[in-house]
């Protein structure tokens, strides 16, 4: 720090009797000091930093030197006038300063005297209390020394005894699996705890008989493994106990618990490691491979011509008796973690499972069953990568394998379902072990995609459009479906993603045999023979109708889940095999409905009664029925099963189409029927000889009839109909078997001439009508009819008769009747 200016120092003394500093200079003298302070020169010497050899240097250098120093001796003057001043103003306070040291002195030499009385006294009492220290000490290190060695022998004493206890022990017994093995340890950790705990070493006769004790405590650990290893061998609980308790009593539970769990590990991996060892399988199998060598699968391991079947058989044996050897392995390991959760030890009650596992700690059965699943999956993906002959075994028979690691997962489970006691497995321990062969269950099922696909493509090339294939090419391919799902059946999860492939399938042979189908006029064509095109595209509706019923079959028998994953495909085949032929049904239902509609043509009004009792039928019905038995030589005898009735449970899509003409084929002819305008007696009798002739056509060339439901009911409801009176009609029960608008439209043939019908009041032919009709609803109908209901009460209302015909009020019943039930 710098040297204070005269100046600063003397500000820094103060009058002891008055708060008020020192320093009070006059305005004259501060005016000196503010000079110093602005002025440039003397400025630099109030600086803290002041540097007198910088300040020199920088006077010799301006060239100013005698003027610098002139100035210098200037200021000095000022500084003395001003220190003079200073000391004479305070002339008092400085003696009075100066009394006050001198009193200062005068008491620091009396407390100089006191120290020294103090020091001596001191040195005294030190003389006087060393010698007795000196000695306490002395004495106090010979009482440890006796107490350590009073000690020391009662522990060498008391160790000797528990070795004596030990001998006797061992000498009662010779034969030492006789030996109470449990005291037998609990004195051996006894005598080591003791002997390390009181720094026995060193004793001759303990030493002596250390050795001793050392060799029978490993004749004891020796012996208690023993019965520990039998006992999990034979998952005998008692003696796993009496092991467990000889290494407790010995204080190293955790230690051997840790070590049967290694071995069991080492074991399990060992297994694994051997049964594919295909140095070993060849040997086995009676034949040689090239590179092999023990401890794993080994690249280029393929079995010699002629040896490949007993090598294949000697893996299956391998893995057989792996799997067999894993059981033993983890349910002894789990009969060790079930013995040590209920065991406790007799004395202390500390159970045996606290002392080897720490709260967080994995369960043992779980430590074993990781590793074993590790080395699983890796001895799984080094077969599917280093032998080509391993891995196609396991790839064909995965099914197999799966069932040898399912077989094993389940025994493990049902032997391990103990009441009270957790399982050896969870569901995510099985889960992986499964997964660890999901690199084979890939390659199954790809090659089973494989398989069945090549399959399809050899009966549908895509090189080849022309030919179908015939019927055994694709019994073939049903055949070889089947039997992919009889391999896989015992396995719930693999038969659903073995489906899932199985309808990848499906929907190629779809594809395939909608490119096979033929369009165009030759198939559709319905006046002449049936073309090749026709012919071709029948097979293919028959082949696509065979796959679909027999792969139904097959998994009728399988969960419902299985029907979901192949339904999407199955109504693939299904809709492409309809479409083989849907063209050619909707021409021959075309052509039934143009002969249908020929009935408008025809006089119902008024015929001779010769012609009213001719057993003829009309001459549009006539057509209709040689249509219908063409229809049958041509096209449907080719298509349906049989030419007799028809099962409903065993409809094909053939006979679903052919109902479906026949219903509509029915209901067609009820609607135009009913349109028929004016309908004499005789006209009714003509018309219901044709509905005859149109049910027995139907019934013998098209479908059984009675199984066509509503459409026949109302067939056979009509013919009544048409002949009651038009009073007796609003409570005809016959009427429930009619649709609203066929008795709306009868029921205007019964009418006056100014009642139109629809169709003549919009002026449509009946094919516009009938169109308009299937486009549309019952209500919609009945509102086109309400019209001319409303246009004919106005005409009504308009000549001003009081009565309407007897048909009017019939039809706004029924018309208000379908208006409720819509309602």
């Amino acid at each position: 720090m710098a040297t204070k200016s005269p100046l600063q120092r003397l500000s820094t003394f103060k009058n002891p009797s008055s708060p008020t500093p020192l320093l009070s200079p006059t305005s004259s003298h501060q005016s000196h000091i503010d000079t110093f302070s602005s002025d440039p020169i003397f400025s630099a010497f109030l600086s803290p930093d002041f540097n007198p050899t910088q300040f020199s240097s920088a006077a010799l250098s301006s060239g100013s030197a005698a003027s610098r120093i002139e100035k210098l001796q200037e200021g000095l003057r000022l500084l003395d006038s001003q220190l003079r001043h200073e000391v004479l103003s305070r002339h008092p306070d400085l003696l009075h300063q100066l009394s006050s040291i001198k009193s200062a002195e005068s008491s620091l030499s009396s407390l100089r005297s006191s120290l020294s009385s103090l020091q001596s006294s001191l040195r005294r009492a030190r003389s006087e209390l060393s010698d007795p220290h000196r000695l306490i000490s002395v004495q106090t290190h010979q009482l440890n020394n006796l107490h350590s060695t009073s000690q020391l022998l009662q522990y060498t004493i008391r160790t000797l005894r528990l070795v004596q206890k030990l001998r006797g022990l061992v000498d009662l017994q010779p034969d030492a699996s006789k030996w109470d093995l449990s005291k037998g340890a609990q004195l051996h950790f006894e005598i080591l705890s003791l002997y390390n705990e009181s720094h026995l070493s060193g004793i001759d006769v303990v030493d002596g008989e250390m050795k001793w004790v050392i060799e029978i405590g490993s004749k004891i650990r020796e012996e208690g493994m023993k019965v520990l290893e039998k006992g999990l061998e034979s998952l005998n609980q008692p003696e796993v106990g009496l092991g467990l308790q000889v290494f407790y009593n010995m204080g190293e539970l955790r230690g051997t618990v840790d070590g049967l769990v290694s071995k069991y590990k080492q074991m399990g991996v060992k297994s694994l490691s051997s049964a594919l060892d295909m140095k070993a399988i060849s040997g086995s199998g009676g034949g040689g491979y090239g590179g092999g060598g023990p401890g794993g699968v080994q690249r280029h391991g393929t079995p010699q011509i002629g040896s490949g079947g007993k090598a294949r058989e000697a893996l299956w044996q391998r893995m057989n008796g792996c799997m067999d050897q894993l059981h033993s392995i983890v349910l002894a390991v789990w009969h060790l973690q079930r013995v040590l959760s209920k065991k406790r030890d007799p004395f202390t009650l500390v159970l045996l499972l606290d002392e080897v596992m720490e709260e967080g700690d994995p369960l043992l059965t779980d430590r074993v069953w990781d590793a074993l699943v590790k080395s699983f999956a890796s001895q799984m993906k080094s077969a599917f990568t280093a032998s080509s002959f391993v891995k196609e075994i396991f790839t064909v028979g995965y099914p197999k394998l799966l069932t040898m690691i399912e077989n094993l997962l389940e025994r493990i489970s049902r032997d391990t379902d103990v009441k009270g006691v957790p399982p050896a497995l969870t569901s995510e321990g099985k889960e992986k072990l499964v997964a660890a062969v999901e690199i084979f269950q890939t390659a199954f099922l790809t090659l089973c995609l494989s398989r069945l696909s090549d399959l399809v493509n050899s009966v549908f090339p895509m090189s080849s459009r022309g030919s179908v294939p015939p019927k055994e090419y694709i019994s073939r391919i049903i055949s070889r479906i089947q039997e992919e799902i009889e391999a896989v059946h015992l396995d719930a999860r693999l038969t659903l993603l073995v489906l899932r492939e199985i309808s990848k399938v499906l929907l190629l042979l779809s594809e395939r045999a909608e490119y096979q189908i033929s369009t165009g006029p030759e198939a559709r064509q319905i006046t002449g023979p049936a073309t090749p095109a026709q012919l071709k595209n029948f097979t293919l509706c028959q082949h696509l109708q065979e796959v679909h019923t027999r792969i139904t079959s097959i998994i009728s028998g399988l969960p419902t889940i299985a029907a979901d994953v192949l339904s999407p495909a199955l109504g693939s085949i299904y809709g492409v095999a309809g479409d083989s032929i849907t063209s050619l049904f909707q021409a021959m239902l075309d052509r039934l409905e143009s002969c249908i509609l020929q009935i408008h043509e025809q006089n119902f009004s008024t015929l001779a009664m010769d012609a009213a009792m001719d057993n003829n039928a009309s001459p549009y019905m006539e057509e209709l029925q040689r249509s219908i038995l063409h229809f049958r030589a041509e096209f449907l005898s080719r298509l349906l099963p049989t030419s007799g009735a028809i099962s409903t449970g065993s409809e094909t899509i053939c006979t679903q189409l052919v109902r479906s003409m026949a219903s509509r084929v029915l209901i067609f002819f009820i609607r135009h029927a009913s349109l028929v305008r004016p309908l004499s007696e005789s006209g009714k009798l003509r018309m219901a000889r044709d509905m005859v002739e149109l049910e027995l056509a139907v019934a013998q060339n098209l479908f059984p009839v009675e199984q066509l439901g509503a459409p026949y009911r109302a067939l056979r409801a009509f013919r009544p109909v048409i002949f009651l009176e038009t009073s007796q009609m609003g409570s005809s029960p016959l009427l429930q078997d009619l649709p609203p608008s066929v008795i709306l439209h009868h029921l205007y043939s019964r009418g006056p001439e100014d009642l139109q019908s629809p169709l003549q009041r919009n002026k449509l032919t009946p094919l516009q009508y009938s169109l308009w009709m299937d486009s549309q609803g019952e209500d919609q109908i009945w509102k086109g009819i309400k019209a001319t209901l409303d246009d004919y009460a106005a005409k009504v209302r308009a000549r001003g008769d009081k009565e309407f015909s007897p048909v009017y009020p019939l039809m706004m019943k029924v018309g208000a009747s379908l208006t409720g039930n819509k309602s």
